[in-house]
């Protein structure tokens, strides 16, 4: 198990130095030829971290699951809300601050999709439930 936390733990490096690399590269507009692959591995990415979190074996452990979600529904919001930004005249920073929250709301979302719906799981689960379905360990 100790294997899937550390493959876990660099997943999530991984996609938030990708998230922030491709965020500046493209909001810079040095490149932008690849803005639907970047975001596709992105999710990829935030899945695969989701889903090691999800089974408990993952970098996002059960107590730090409502730090991650409300992180990330900060940026999911962020992200969604930042065509509507406006500095004045400057276009250039509009679009930077776009792509780079928009790849970070790219990354962060498939992974709080899985951990929020752990949580509802976990909220609403009954001992009777726990009988039937082990309960996934944490440390």
């Amino acid at each position: 198990m100790e294997i899937f936390r550390k493959i876990g733990s660099w997943l999530f490096l991984i996609g938030v130095l990708v998230a922030l690399i491709a965020g500046i590269i493209v909001g810079a507009r040095w490149y932008a030829d690849s803005e639907a692959y970047i975001a596709m591995v992105l999710g990829v990415l935030g899945f695969f971290v989701g889903i090691l979190s999800f089974f408990a074996i993952g970098q996002i452990t059960t107590d730090r699951i409502p730090t991650f979600l409300i992180g990330a529904l900060i940026l999911v919001v962020i992200g969604a809300t930042a065509q509507t930004w406006t500095f004045g005249t400057n276009t250039d920073l509009v679009y930077f601050f776009q792509q780079l929250t928009g790849y970070l709301a790219y990354f962060a979302a498939p992974a709080a999709s899985l951990l929020a719906i752990r949580a509802i799981w976990d909220a609403g689960k009954t001992e009777e439930i726990e009988k039937v379905i082990p309960k996934l360990t944490t440390k």
